[in-house]
């Protein structure tokens, strides 16, 4: 009799149900094919069930063995396949009972010698169990803390397929893994870097804060050693801290990537991806032949850092526009077209030229206007526009390195922030915003009117600084986030300067 064990795969991050169907019959020569639309791991999962069932002291039959993947329309890829696999052809010999197995999902990618190895999606396939009725999931060991944040769910980690066969046999009686969810998410909060760290770049550290508070783009211009990538990598540090339906939708990005930490359950801060500058657009957005997520989602509720932003290539840095914009990432194949989340904070670094010295008053620059106009150039309006704060960093100078007294911590600057951002989202509690740097031009018209006197000052510096039209938006999306972070609830004048110093390469001052 044919046996079906449920099992699961991912598509973009959540899952779907697959039905394992085993059926043998009698042949001449013995076969063993998987039909269903099995992709690369699939396709090879035969031969390490076979060594599998034999290695754990089964006979494997000599029959012509017939595996079905439902629903056949729908590519399959991984190695998760195996366990059912392998329980559906023990299943079908009479070595395993029948009775559990429209009752569990189980998914595992076998060795060999019958043990089990982690899957990529146990968080994503839990939920997926959970919103099916289905009761219990067994998984490989490894993934079971992952899993058992679906607190809904039974689950159960093995360690070898002889072991799931006992399960399942009722030989043995396994205790289910479970999690205190709110427990694991409190001690997985902490950060192992500080702004306590950083010595001096004291402004920079103020447009960090301003940054964080509205959720602005930033990019920093500065010489080499003068302390971008250090700052960088410490602004999580000063984001409010995740919520726990943050925590849940970035860790299912992670894990369907492959990426959650060993013996982690749930990754509790806020990402932080620096993809070096000679990523692809895939790797990047995402896609491949068998789509992945890609940088723009690993960051999702996180910062994505790109360092040396003139040094990626053009079109990878185009291909960010819409994400950007949009905060989502389309991936269309002809079969099937996924999603994946991507609603980040871009922080880029850069050199103010191509030697890196142009605004060091300790050392010579040697590029011409022609060289830095030309390495300026590589970045684009459309993407440019795009980035709100623009931020110089110069060199630290020795006093300020040899300073004894810590800065002021990230704590001190994240309560601020948090400040800031609840009342941002008291302001559009009735519409899809969530922070200033998202405000259209309905909402800046709303939200950011000025006096007299600031509208005066504002035309006075687009006149006389050279300022781009497009500089207009966001000195004011930048001019309301620092009223916030004063508890201001109108625009005043020392915003709108602060602002407006935040827009240097619009004005391009070391191009003479």
């Amino acid at each position: 009799m044919p046996a079906k064990v449920l099992s699961s795969a991912i598509l973009g991050i959540d899952a779907y149900v697959v039905d394992v169907e085993a059926s043998l019959s009698g042949a001449k020569l013995p076969r063993f094919i998987t039909v269903g639309l099995p992709e690369g791991a699939v396709k090879e999962s035969k031969e390490r069930v076979t060594a599998a069932i034999k290695n754990s002291g089964f006979r494997f039959p000599i029959k012509h063995v017939t595996v079905n993947l439902a629903p056949a329309d729908i590519r399959k890829e991984g190695s998760a396949f195996d366990l059912p696999i392998a329980i559906g052809i023990l299943a079908t010999m009479g070595n395993v009972k029948k009775e559990y197995l429209d009752k569990l999902m189980m998914l595992g990618e076998l060795a060999l010698d019958g043990s089990l190895r982690p899957i990529r999606g146990a968080l994503p396939i839990a939920i997926c169990a959970r919103d099916k009725g289905i009761k219990g999931i067994i998984v490989p060991k490894e993934n079971a803390k992952e899993a058992a944040v679906v607190n809904e769910v039974k689950v159960v980690g093995a360690d070898s397929l002889n072991e799931v066969v006992d399960v399942l046999n009722d030989e043995v009686i396994k205790e289910s893994v479970f999690v205190d969810r709110q427990e694991m998410f409190r001690s997985s909060r902490n950060y192992y870097v500080d702004f306590t760290d950083v010595k001096g770049q004291e402004h920079v550290k103020r447009a960090l804060e301003v940054a964080a508070a509205g959720s602005h783009n930033l990019i920093m211009i500065g010489p080499p050693g003068s302390g971008k990538t250090m700052l960088s990598k410490r602004i999580p540090t000063i984001l409010p801290d995740l919520t726990l339906e943050e925590a849940l939708q970035t860790t299912k990005i992670h894990s369907v990537a492959g990426l959650m930490p060993q013996g982690e359950g749930i990754i509790a801060t806020r990402p932080f991806r620096s993809p070096h500058h000679t990523i692809s657009d895939a790797g990047l957005i995402g896609g491949g032949a068998v789509p992945r997520p890609g940088e723009v989602s690993l960051s999702h509720n996180g910062v994505l850092f790109l360092d040396e932003l003139p040094e990626f290539k053009k079109n990878v840095l185009e291909v960010m526009r819409q994400p950007l914009e949009d905060g989502v990432v389309s991936i269309a194949r002809a079969a099937v077209s996924l999603s994946y989340p991507s609603r980040f904070m871009l922080v880029a670094a850069m050199n103010p030229c191509p030697c890196g010295y142009a605004t060091d008053s300790h050392n010579e620059c040697s590029c011409t206007s022609q060289m830095i106009q030309k390495y300026m150039s590589r970045i684009s309006g459309p993407l440019l526009d795009r980035i709100d704060i623009h931020v110089e960093v110069p060199a630290v100078p020795f006093t300020e390195l040899a300073e004894r007294e810590p800065g002021e911590p990230s704590a001190a600057v994240k309560k601020r922030v948090q400040g800031a951002r609840e009342v941002q989202l008291n302001r559009y509690e009735e519409s899809h915003i969530f922070a200033n740097a998202q405000m259209e031009s309905n909402d800046l018209k709303q939200f950011c009117k000025l006096s007299k006197e600031g509208a005066a000052l504002l035309k006075t510096a687009m006149d006389k600084l050279g300022l781009s039209a497009r500089a207009y938006d966001r000195i004011l999306k930048v001019s309301r986030t620092i009223a916030d972070l004063q508890a201001s609830s109108d625009i005043e004048i020392d915003h709108i300067s602060e602002a407006i110093q935040y827009r240097s390469l619009d004005r391009q001052l070391w191009l003479g």
